[in-house]
């Protein structure tokens, strides 16, 4: 048990949308996780299974069915006007593409200043001084300040909304992707730029990716999605040999690696997963899983049950 009060919580949280023919459909299902200062929770899984709905309420521009999001034990799904604004800034998110992240007629010093100059945190003459600053924290020149985000890579881009998302001083970045658009050398700096910034700034960042082997590498903890729902959640260093959930071991298998045994087939998952406007009933892994054998995995969802230290899983089988 931790005796550390995380700074983030998401509590019980299911975000359901309505559809055609009065049906629903079931974005995120019960969902709890736990952030922390200086840690970064992986949040993996395919496209699809409620990633990016569930950081959309934990930035406050969506809000949960049911369910609370605690920052700092206050729940923020209770704030408004300018409660509510000023709460932004804590939470803070660096997205995918920054190249439809930025407006392509601002300059450099005026996008990482905008958010500053929008709180009072500064006034429009030091801007210049400011977006230099910011620049050299994630390691580009100073004069990058007066170029537009087109006259810039598609790794510098990144750099700068990360720059971006750090001026405020914010104890939470939610990072939606961020390197799936980069090359895979680029995507490396990147990382160890967002691991050194959180040591010196203490930042608890939640990293959204597909990438499972680059998930594991870069965060602390790890939280598998599948279909809405959380599947598991176990330390990071113990995900290649220690996942137990068969959807977390199905996806290891499919991870291609250039040291890994050639002699091995490759896994995949057989069919597609099921539209979560049709959840089945009982455990929504049940109809690809290669464990599914009892009658409680076709009547009744697994919820999380701790399995090891620090490590939960929601399986009937384990």
């Amino acid at each position: 048990m931790r005796e550390e009060k995380p700074i983030l919580e998401v509590k019980h949280v299911t975000r359901k949308f309505p559809a055609a023919g009065g049906r629903e459909l079931l974005a995120n299902n019960d969902i709890n996780l736990e952030f922390y200062r200086g840690e970064t929770l992986g949040i993996v899984g395919e496209s699809g299974c409620g990633k990016s709905t569930l950081m959309r309420m934990i930035l406050s521009l969506d809000q949960p069915t049911e369910g609370e999001i605690l920052f700092d034990g206050k729940n923020i799904g209770e704030l408004k006007g300018e409660e509510l604004r000023l709460q932004r800034r804590h939470i803070q998110m660096v997205f995918q593409d920054p190249a439809l992240a930025f407006n392509p007629k601002m300059k450099i010093r005026d996008i990482i200043c905008e958010p500053l100059l929008n709180f009072g945190l500064i006034n429009p003459r030091e801007k210049d001084e400011v977006a230099r600053k910011y620049l050299e924290m994630v390691e580009l020149p100073g004069d990058f300040a007066d170029r537009y985000p087109h006259n810039m890579s598609g790794g510098q881009r990144q750099r700068v909304g990360i720059a971006r998302a750090i001026a405020l001083e914010p104890e939470v970045i939610m990072c939606d992707e961020a390197t799936s658009a980069l090359d895979v050398s680029v995507q490396k700096t990147i990382v160890e730029l967002l691991v050194k910034l959180q040591k010196k700034h203490n930042m608890a960042i939640g990293f959204i990716c597909h990438d499972m082997a680059l998930v594991s590498q870069l965060s602390h903890r790890v939280a598998v999605m599948y279909l809405g729902n959380i599947v598991e959640v176990l330390p990071a260093k113990e995900v290649a040999r220690g996942a137990k959930h068969p959807y977390t071991r199905a996806l290891l298998g499919a991870i291609f690696d250039l040291n890994m045994d050639f002699s091995k087939k490759i896994e995949s998952i057989e069919s597609e997963a099921p539209s979560p406007l049709d959840v089945p009933k009982g455990c929504p892994f049940r109809d690809r899983c290669l464990m599914c054998s009892c009658e409680d995995c076709s009547e009744e969802r697994p919820g999380l049950k701790q399995i090891g230290e620090d490590h939960w899983a929601a399986c009937h089988m384990l």
